[in-house]
């Protein structure tokens, strides 16, 4: 992949009219959309494989479990807030997720944090407050609405008779060979080891999450989703089926979201903000590197009916 990029700013830099007239528009569109994703992500997700490193590696054993409740639903309430201590987005809470399981939390404790870090982050709070402040009650729901979700995921997650088959094999085999094991006396080589696993398995995962976000675009045009933004069911419709297909960060989706204000009601646009950091193309690839298909079944499911009843609520309240 690497090889390719360079090949192709090589062509760009050596001859500029390959890059504008030798390529079909639709290419050019799906060119742009596709990096553009990419650009957006990959700080995200080398920032949260760091910061899976230090919680799996750093942070003493112990340290994290002793300052959470032991009852389960307590539990997963606070786990679900931890995301306001980390400005990272949906897409680099994958492997801090997965660090998570390494240390011994469950698959519950973990998609609670997977769906709220994302809305709850605090980067997220002050976009979303800087682009709609306290109108039109956007602000409040996305942040109780991400809240609720993610515990009744996590609810329902951990009602499953056997947790642990929600997991890939070669991951879960991961997890039972990480708990308990004697701590590396070189933390520098571990983190190192770490991060080159951790990357191999989220970077493929991630280009192909942003080519099929892009090919998605390119496919369907926006101008049909835009103009149906009156109706409030369909544009809740619309609205959430926009958020899954553009795979935009939770930090910066507020303001993408705000271009579309003038058009569409609240709640579709409250919709567009809960779902869009739990589902997309680029998370369901990222998902699928830890979770079993059927896992991600229910999560798009549960998270898909609760964010168009919530959309649907406030379009006739608001």
């Amino acid at each position: 992949m690497l090889l390719a990029v360079v090949v192709l700013l090589g062509i760009r830099l050596l001859s500029p009219a390959v890059g504008t007239a030798g390529l079909p528009n639709v290419v050019q569109d799906f060119l742009t959309l596709a990096i553009s994703v990419v650009v957006e992500s990959l700080p995200f997700v080398v920032l949260g494989i760091v910061l899976s490193i230090v919680v799996e590696v750093w942070v003493p054993v112990g340290a994290l479990e002793k300052v959470l409740p032991q009852r389960p639903i307590p539990r997963r309430a606070v786990i679900s807030l931890i995301g306001m201590l980390f400005p990272v987005c949906e897409c680099g809470n994958v492997p801090l997720a997965r660090g998570l399981m390494m240390r011994g939390f469950t698959p519950a404790e973990a998609v609670t944090f997977l769906v709220a870090a994302p809305i709850l982050n605090p980067l997220v709070i002050i976009s979303t407050a800087q682009a709609f402040g306290w109108s039109g009650w956007i602000l409040p729901v996305r942040i109780v609405g991400g809240f609720v979700i993610a515990n009744l995921v996590g609810w329902i997650v951990a009602a499953h008779r056997r947790p642990a088959d929600l997991l890939l094999p070669a991951f879960e085999a991961r997890c039972r060979a990480a708990i308990g094991a004697p701590r590396s006396r070189n933390r520098w080589r571990e983190s190192a080891a770490q991060f080159g696993g951790e990357t191999a398995t989220m970077m493929p995962a991630l280009f192909v999450g942003a080519g099929l976000a892009a090919a998605i675009q390119v496919a369907v045009p926006r101008s049909t989703l835009v103009s149906i933004g009156a109706n409030p069911v369909l544009s809740v419709a619309a609205m959430m089926l926009l958020a899954m297909t553009v795979s935009l960060c939770s930090n910066v989706d507020a303001f993408f979201a705000l271009s579309f204000a003038s058009t569409f009601l609240p709640g579709s646009i409250t919709a567009f903000l809960i779902i869009g950091p739990i589902i997309d193309v680029k998370m369901i690839a990222l998902l699928r590197t830890t979770f079993r298909a059927r896992l991600l079944v229910l999560l798009a499911v549960v998270c898909v009916l609760f964010a168009a009843t919530v959309g649907l609520v406030m379009n006739v309240l608001v």
